[in-house]
């Protein structure tokens, strides 16, 4: 059981780090080091959506992963 939760999580978190560098405001290079692009915030609308949204679930399940893995392995 221990094994399953490692792989997801292992898995989870990549898709996580994914979701947060592809939601990213610059499409350039600049934009993942965290330079600033000049550009002004707009409402989400299609993928970007999604996006933030599947961030969100990402996350949460990470959160439910790690305190399951904790009350396992003790």
């Amino acid at each position: 059981m221990q094994n399953y939760i490692n792989i997801a999580l292992i898995i989870i978190s990549v898709l996580l780090i994914l979701s947060v560098i592809l939601q990213s405001k610059g499409a350039g290079l600049g934009g993942l080091t965290g330079a600033d692009s000049g550009s002004v915030f707009t409402a989400r609308r299609g993928v970007e959506r999604t996006l933030f949204r599947l961030t969100i679930v990402l996350s949460a399940m990470f959160f439910i992963l790690v305190i399951v893995q904790v009350f396992i392995t003790n």
